[in-house]
């Protein structure tokens, strides 16, 4: 058997092209003391990959020119010489882009694929899922009654964001691209309303949509979204700040002319990262998987088949062209 795996060939500046990757084969690793092999089944495509690509001070370790991809993949264990991990047990690892991976067991979560869907360990029941229920609850801090703006509602941290919401009694309103997303925001998440900001109405609709104002934005792109927003936040409203997508190819995009609503507003603003609260993801973790499990907790994937087409589908992430949780199938 060979292996697969995509590498970083250079540093994109702006847009990120295929280029910027390559395909190769090696040889399939074999576990050492303590390690066991992992074969992917799928792996993971997030928007903080963008990030790791630049040469440029950041909250995590920038991934390596020449070497395998970052990236977290769901997969079966093939060959073990760890004493707590055995052939046919199936983990959450962070392996990167290729088929076969080896880990000495450290950041491994051992998952259950008859409990939920193995793909939704990366998605609903997993980082996205997590980034969602602590951004919401830890720095949204909403109360029942409260109106819930999230941007990127048809994504998978976004489409959580608000489901969460109106479990918790909130009025959700989503913000995405495009018709079809919206009404599968509103009409199969349901959220209250979602808004397309390709429209052009982006400030009328916000209007109407949130006739109280808005209470907590979950905020995963920045810029002319987040713009528009600050002008229809409360009084001691909070932002989470997740992401800023619409500025990871041009940094211009990210230009706040409504920055005098924070003063005005007395708006909280907190950036955070799910890493840093690695003490609430158990708690969170157990809460999205029984959600997911009895049905409460929807959520839709983007599937790429085949790991030579990883590149084409995450640069189609970068440019909004997924629908739901962005995923390539590799067995």
């Amino acid at each position: 058997m060979k292996n697969m795996q995509v590498l970083l060939a250079a540093r994109p500046s702006g847009r990120v092209e295929e280029s910027h990757f390559r395909i190769v084969e090696s040889d399939t690793p074999r576990a050492g003391e303590g390690e066991f092999v992992v074969r992917a089944h799928y792996l993971s495509l997030d928007p903080y990959m963008r990030g790791r690509m630049d040469d440029s001070r950041s909250y995590a370790a920038k991934a390596a020119v020449g070497e395998v991809m970052v990236g977290t993949a769901v997969g079966e264990v093939i060959e073990s010489r760890h004493d707590k991990y055995r052939a046919g047990d199936f983990v959450e690892t962070r392996t990167g882009w290729q088929l076969y991976g080896t880990s000495n067991g450290g950041g491994v979560r051992k998952i259950d694929p008859g409990y939920v869907p193995l793909s939704a360990y990366l998605g609903a029941v997993g980082m996205p899922g997590v980034t969602a229920w602590i951004g919401l609850n830890e720095h949204g801090r909403p109360k029942a009654g409260e109106t819930v703006v999230v941007s990127a509602a048809g994504g998978a941290v976004g489409s959580a964001v608000g489901q969460l919401a109106k479990l918790q009694g909130c009025r959700a309103v989503g913000i995405a691209g495009g018709r079809a997303k919206c009404d599968y925001v509103a009409n199969e998440l349901g959220f209250d309303a979602c808004i397309d900001y390709k429209a052009g109405n982006l400030d009328a609709d916000l209007a109407a949509a949130c006739p109280k104002g808005i209470d907590v934005y979950f905020d995963n792109v920045g810029g002319p979204v987040l713009d528009a927003v600050l002008l229809h936040m409360n009084a001691f409203s909070r932002i989470a700040l997740c992401g800023q997508i619409s500025g990871y190819s041009d940094p211009d995009a990210l230009t706040v002319r409504n920055f005098r609503c924070f003063l005005i507003n007395r708006i909280q603003l907190r950036g955070f990262i799910c890493s840093d609260h690695l003490d609430l993801w158990k708690g969170a973790l157990k809460e999205l998987g029984t959600l997911v499990h009895e049905g409460r907790l929807k959520y839709r994937e983007s599937i790429a088949i085949g790991l030579e087409n990883a590149p084409r589908a995450f640069i189609g992430l970068l440019n909004g062209q997924n629908f739901g949780k962005q995923l390539v199938k590799l067995i």
